[in-house]
């Protein structure tokens, strides 16, 4: 779609037109480009250098330690024809200093006499190796009369490449591209740019395409600050107009009176945390306002979400509604069940769990209490939302783990009561930069202490050589009337991999314990997966032989000992949230992490660190450093956008700045109309936010 016929100003219509509409590129090379995802001069401009070569013309190539790439004036003092075939084609050159030589293999007889003619000055540029204490420069990258020296940039900027298209073709289409870039009017706010050192937004684009130097390719340089924040920007300013939107959307004020909260709060055996109860305030204000909540509520493992979602949805039961807890899995759901339960009858609240399993007159009997209001608070997986349950009042909808649900179904939730608030949970810490990327159309709770009497959990790492020991001590455990879990990496051996196989795990062990010996994995089927985790959970079975399905949720207080193979394999998010299905109950736990020897140094540094804090936030911007933001929530499934230019991991300061600043423009001026609002809509279109300007009515 060109700017023409989308309704994009005028003034982006060249950045957005064909390539083709750059001096000197053909169809074929614009195909090439194509292919490799540049397809307008826009792409061009937002793909920035990797790297950069310096090209500044040295008197002699003694000057740089070899290997190395120079630029130096030569003169051409003989050639040496190939002596036979396959031999190379060698001019011996000689600069202010010294004699070299230029070689060429393969090349038609004729070319190096044309390139450089006896006796004749050169500018030559390429990377040089001593042979036999000579220098050898193959191949030159460049051959220039001397008048020429202009037109080789001191120093070169390297793209990152895809087949079919040349570093000299790259710098010719972004030099092209580079034309056509208008200059727009200045949509960062004038203190930033002021206190950044901010150049203005065509500028950045020149320096970041031709750096002077190595420093300018570092993210902290101004032009790529200025870059990347501009598309954080407008992506904060894209989720900023969505929350601005749903805040718009009418919702029902719910208050209570706290009188079945008191009672909860009396039959607890311990005080709740200030998070705790600063969190519970948070979700009371935004329900009792006229607007629709959209809150995420973010703990770390154990810090004692459930009772946070509890006392909310007794909010929704005092206001004389209804509210619902859906959970991602069948048993989750089942637990979050019975950890409520005793609670909800402590405050005469009628509490019900509703799964894919209910069938016949038990379902019709749920479904009829659910709707004339009878059961007051619901809790269950997806199958909430099937069309045949019908709430009375629905003013509270809790969804646990919402990476594990889709936006869509989130609404459909909310769909079930005209207008209900909508609270998600997670216990996956996430960095706060990429909370802000994630999830920054919600409001943010966090929930960032543990509750007193949670054990804290003794990490070890022990090498796969002592495999023994580790048996050994599970023994000794298992009489003691203790459960464990054993955490493999894979469900069976594969060619590629020679992580130890859940299965062939499971045999081992059972072969030591005998029928004490569970297993559950993502391939089993949900029934059996399920009856493999009640056994545990009844304590049928003491050593649970597990992948990680057991990572969300699951709350077996008797387990106090949780093994993972081959703990290397995995990321410090996983090895956290794993570490946390233990030191639930009164037992003394350890977390065991298996590795295979030797470590390397990133996984040295995963493992230590784990040993030495069970502080998921620290853990969280740990793992940002090391793996990268894609990897930390799992690109698939993680709904972070991806940016072009600005780095999560390096640059995270930038996206808070670029929340609060979207946050106070829109606040000013909701349908940013002065001057700097005209100038962010024009940022939008550049960034391709058609969303967000769908949402202010624009085009």
């Amino acid at each position: 779609m060109n700017g023409r016929s989308s309704g994009r100003p005028e003034v982006l219509w060249p950045i957005f037109g064909a390539l083709t509409s750059i001096k000197g590129i053909g169809p074929k090379t614009a195909q090439g480009l194509e292919q490799a995802g540049l397809s307008r001069p826009r792409d061009l401009l937002f793909t920035l250098p990797q790297g950069g070569v310096d090209r500044r013309l040295r008197e002699s190539i003694r000057e740089v330690p070899l290997p190395a790439t120079v630029t130096v004036a030569v003169t051409v003092e003989r050639h040496r024809p190939p002596a036979a075939k396959g031999k190379p084609h060698i001019v011996v050159v000689s600069d202010a200093q010294t004699t070299f030589q230029i070689v060429f293999f393969h090349s038609p007889p004729d070319w190096p006499g044309r390139a450089l003619p006896l006796g004749s000055r050169r500018i030559v540029s390429g990377k040089v190796e001593l042979y036999d204490t000579t220098g050898r420069m193959a191949h030159p990258d460049y051959i220039l009369a001397e008048e020429e020296l202009g037109a080789l940039p001191p120093y070169e900027p390297v793209y990152p490449l895809t087949a079919g298209v040349s570093q000299k073709t790259m710098a010719k289409v972004v030099r092209g591209s580079l034309a056509l870039a208008p200059e727009l009017p200045e949509w960062i706010d004038g203190g930033l740019v002021q206190r950044e050192g901010f150049p203005g937004w065509r500028e950045a684009l020149a320096v970041a395409h031709r750096p002077g130097q190595g420093m300018d390719l570092a993210p902290e340089a101004p032009a790529r600050q200025r870059l990347a924040y501009d598309e954080l920007l407008a992506h904060q300013l894209t989720l900023a107009l969505a929350r601005a939107t749903a805040r718009r959307v009418k919702g029902r004020a719910t208050t209570g009176d706290g009188r079945l909260r008191d009672k909860v709060l009396r039959a607890l055996p311990y005080q709740p945390t200030a998070a705790q109860v600063r969190a519970v305030g948070e979700i009371a204000a935004d329900m009792a306002s006229g607007r629709r909540m959209n809150r995420l509520l973010q703990g770390d493992v154990g810090a004692g979400k459930t009772l946070v979602a509890l006392l909310c949805l007794l909010i929704a039961v005092e206001g004389d509604g209804q509210g619902a807890l859906m959970a991602p899995t069948g048993i989750l759901a089942q637990q979050h069940f019975e950890g409520l339960e005793p609670l909800a009858q402590a405050a005469g609240v009628r509490i019900a769990l509703l799964t894919g399993r209910d069938k016949g007159s038990e379902r019709v009997e749920k479904l009829a209490a659910l709707a004339d209001g009878r059961i007051q608070i619901l809790v269950g997986t997806h199958a909430l939302f099937q069309k045949d349950v019908e709430f009375r009042d629905l003013r509270l909808a809790v969804v646990d783990e919402q990476h594990r649900f889709g936006v869509a179904q989130r609404m459909e939730l909310g769909a079930k009561g005209a207008m209900a608030d909508v609270l998600v949970m997670t216990a996956t810490p996430i960095p706060r930069s990429l909370a802000l990327a994630q999830y920054g159309d919600m409001d943010l709770s966090v929930l960032d202490e543990k509750p007193p009497g949670r054990k804290p959990v003794t990490t070890v790492l022990v090498s796969n050589e002592r495999l023994d020991e580790v048996v050994g001590s599970l023994k000794r455990a298992i009489a003691e009337g203790r459960q464990a879990y054993w955490v493999c990496p894979l469900v069976e051996e594969s060619d590629h991999s020679d992580l130890t196989a859940a299965e062939e795990r499971f045999r081992l062990l059972q072969a030591i314990f005998g029928e004490a010996v569970g297993l559950v994995h993502g391939r089993l089927h949900t029934v059996e997966k399920d009856a493999a985790m009640a056994a545990f959970v009844e304590g049928r079975t003491k050593l649970l032989v597990a992948t990680t399905v057991i990572e969300v949720g699951v709350n077996v207080p008797n387990a106090s000992i949780m093994v993972i193979e081959r703990a290397e394999s995995f990321g410090l998010a996983q090895l956290h949230q794993l570490r946390g299905r233990v030191g639930r109950g009164s037992a003394k736990s350890t977390c065991v992490l298996l590795y295979e020897a030797p470590l390397g140094e990133t996984a040295k540094r995963r493992l230590t660190l784990l040993r030495e804090t069970e502080d998921g936030f620290r853990i969280a911007e740990e793992d940002l450093a090391i793996r990268g933001a894609g990897d930390v929530i799992g690109t698939a499934q993680s709904g972070l956008p991806r940016f072009r230019i600005a780095d999560l991991e390096r640059q995270a300061s930038l996206m808070q700045v670029a929340q609060s600043d979207a946050r106070k423009l829109l606040s000013d001026d909701p349908a940013l109309e002065s001057p700097r609002g005209q100038a962010a809509r024009l940022l939008l279109w550049l960034m391709e936010q058609e969303k967000a300007i769908r949402l202010i009515g624009v085009g």
